[in-house]
């Protein structure tokens, strides 16, 4: 006796091309073709939410350096100092403090020269 797939098959289908809504031309309607473009949208979502994290500390950075530029002071020297007068904080919570606290960044770049 031979194994008839009619509702399993529909199943399985019918949750990839869900995952391919929004897709363009065939990619969203032809099972085939879903199946690929969901795989390739999972391994580039895998991927961006590592190099999303990149981007956020090379932005961080970027502000940082913005802020200390009036205080003749460079990005590198400025890190060096931190870690020299042991002032343990991330890039994050500097970056915020040049934005919205400029009286306490400036305190904090007076420590590390």
């Amino acid at each position: 006796m031979r194994v008839k797939r009619g509702v399993v098959r529909t199943n399985k289908h019918k949750k990839i091309i869900k995952l391919a809504k929004g897709y363009q031309g065939r990619r969203k309607s032809v099972f085939k073709l879903a199946k690929q473009a969901v795989i390739k949208a999972g391994q580039y979502s895998y991927r961006d939410r590592k190099v999303k994290k990149r981007t956020f500390r090379s932005s961080w950075i970027v502000t940082i350096n913005a802020a200390i530029k009036p205080y003749n002071i460079s990005y590198s020297q400025f890190i060096n100092g931190l870690k020299k007068s042991n002032i343990e904080i991330h890039r994050k919570m500097l970056a915020d403090l040049a934005q919205n606290n400029p009286d306490s960044f400036k305190m904090i770049v007076q420590e590390a020269k």
